[in-house]
């Protein structure tokens, strides 16, 4: 082979290993570019899904008198964590806040201080998904600061004179009441019966009643305005307290959100720390 001719050949074969070079490269980039698009789009999946979990906007929660503390505290924690969020909050006897929300009342969430309660709401088709109960709660004598009236029993509230107010019968803690005085083969003639727990604990913080039969943890919230005596009968009557989310809720994703705030380790903390007993 003379020199010319291996020349040529060198020639050609570095121009075939620069092609080869060359295509190496084509395909590590289009390896690279193709891996970089698949990065971007999971990157662009992981931002996404904090955007979808995200919640802003009102949430309207019915709850049970009794919760008004634990809840406002809960709501403000909730605002917090989800910050363009607002809980806005309906307090009262778990009946007339079930007969509002079968009647059309706009509500997200509804916690009620009884199955029965909440059986109105679910008989009527308004939950959207069942009932979970979250806590329970039992009742306690509340008396006037330093108990003047030495009440040391359910039997005590029977005394002559004395002036007992009572939860309506239709309320949570009216039924557990009567429930309690039925298991003790008591009858009691109480100067009221109140639409919710709040207003049968008020009329003892005012001195207009000497007694009232409430739950714990209005005792509890009420400190030095009244002195609580517990009976054993109140083991009777402990109610459970169900929470829903409402079928027609306006905003259900940051109701959910407030669901899960509540049945949280913190939830139940806030909960337990005011009273309530866990389910």
């Amino acid at each position: 082979m003379t020199r010319s001719e291996r020349r040529s050949r060198r020639t050609l074969q570095l121009t075939g290993a620069v092609a080869a070079g060359l295509l190496a490269l084509s395909a590590c980039s289009s390896s690279s570019d193709s891996g970089s698009s698949d990065s971007g789009s999971k990157e662009t999946s992981g931002a996404s899904a904090p955007s979808s979990a995200k919640v802003s906007g009102t949430v309207t929660v019915f709850a049970a008198a009794s919760l008004k503390e634990s809840f406002t505290a809960l709501g403000q924690t909730f605002e917090k964590q989800h910050p363009g969020t607002t809980v806005t909050f309906s307090f009262g006897g778990s009946d007339t806040l079930a007969a509002s929300i079968t009647g059309g009342a706009p509500a997200d969430v509804f916690a009620a201080a009884s199955p029965k309660t909440m059986a109105i709401v679910t008989d009527a088709k308004e939950t959207a998904d069942p009932p979970v109960t979250f806590v329970r709660n039992q009742l306690e004598i509340a008396t006037l600061p330093g108990n003047p009236d030495k009440i040391s029993s359910l039997k005590d509230l029977t005394k002559s004179g004395l002036k007992v107010v009572l939860c309506d019968k239709t309320v949570p803690c009216g039924a557990a009441a009567q429930k309690a005085l039925d298991a003790s083969g008591l009858k009691l003639t109480p100067v009221s019966y109140e639409q919710d727990v709040k207003s049968a604990l008020t009329k003892v913080e005012l001195k207009e009643a000497d007694a009232a039969v409430v739950y714990k943890t209005d005792v509890q919230a009420a400190g030095d305005k009244v002195e609580g005596v517990e009976f054993p009968e109140s083991a009777e009557a402990v109610n459970d307290y169900p929470i829903a989310l409402l079928k027609d809720a306006g905003n259900p994703e940051a109701a959910k959100a407030f669901i899960a705030l509540v049945r949280s380790a913190e939830g139940s903390k806030v909960l337990t720390g005011a009273g309530f007993l866990e389910p």
